[in-house]
């Protein structure tokens, strides 16, 4: 590690200092340090969105991202959302609407429609559209990708509406 420097990072809501060479990619970081699985290598070069993660609540390809620039950052991955027992909101919509033939995108779909929801709790057919036009799926099942991310949005809505109406 000739040119290497110690990071300081929260990641999955764990506070953590790492040595790394600044320009390394953060997938690689997530990947082979932390064991991450969750953001996946797809084209390297941030265009396929199979990478994404969450900085500071948006959305970002870890793999155009270098790990340098990231030092104070919070970074949560697809594992960081929810577990088995208790997934997040958005990861029990995708199972719910079966919107997965492969798998390997949805990792960056995913956490695509974390990060809409997190700036537009009640996002219109074009906001979830806009949310996913860079992620590519393969293997065609972008109709339940769109299901799946509706029916997110309605559990936002109707979980937020539930939280106004307990403070009330």
């Amino acid at each position: 590690m000739n040119g290497a420097i110690e990071i300081d990072l929260t990641v999955n809501g764990e506070a953590t200092r790492i040595t790394a060479e600044p320009e390394t990619p953060l997938l690689y970081i997530l990947r082979n340090d932390f064991r991450l699985n969750g953001p996946k290598y797809g084209c390297g070069l941030g265009e396929c969105g199979a990478c994404a993660v969450l900085i500071d609540d948006h959305a970002a390809r870890s793999c155009a991202v270098p790990v340098g620039a990231l030092s104070g950052k919070s970074v949560i991955t697809l594992e960081g959302l929810g577990t088995a027992a208790a997934p997040h909101p958005v990861q029990t919509a995708f199972i719910q609407n079966q919107a997965a033939q492969c798998g390997y995108c949805l990792n960056g779909m995913i956490i695509a429609i974390v990060a809409l929801l997190k700036r537009t709790p009640s996002p219109s057919e074009d906001d979830i559209r806009g949310a996913l036009r860079h992620h590519l799926c393969r293997c065609g099942t972008h109709m339940e990708i769109l299901a799946a991310a509706r029916s997110a949005a309605t559990i936002y809505r109707d979980e937020a509406q539930s939280v106004r109406e307990d403070l009330q």
